[in-house]
């Protein structure tokens, strides 16, 4: 495999690393009637627009991989 890239999504004074961990969040986000604040709680951000940016900056084939294929999926870009 190729060298591993790792990936930060920057929120105001904050860097949100993308891992198993965040991608399980974002992946229940995007199939739960989470809200933003819900969100904001559970990735350690201040308030529902911090959650909003990050959401905004998350590039879209990251949202949509499934956390179980991530170990593989970062190495391909």
């Amino acid at each position: 495999m190729s060298k591993e890239k790792k990936i930060v999504v920057k929120v105001k004074d904050k860097e949100i690393e993308i891992n198993e961990e965040v991608l399980q969040v974002l992946y229940e986000y995007i199939h739960t009637p989470m809200t933003l604040e819900q969100l904001a709680e559970r990735l350690g951000l201040e308030s529902w627009d911090e959650a909003y940016e990050f959401i905004k900056k998350v590039p879209a084939w990251i949202m949509w991989t499934p956390p179980s294929l991530w170990k593989y999926r970062k190495y391909w870009n």
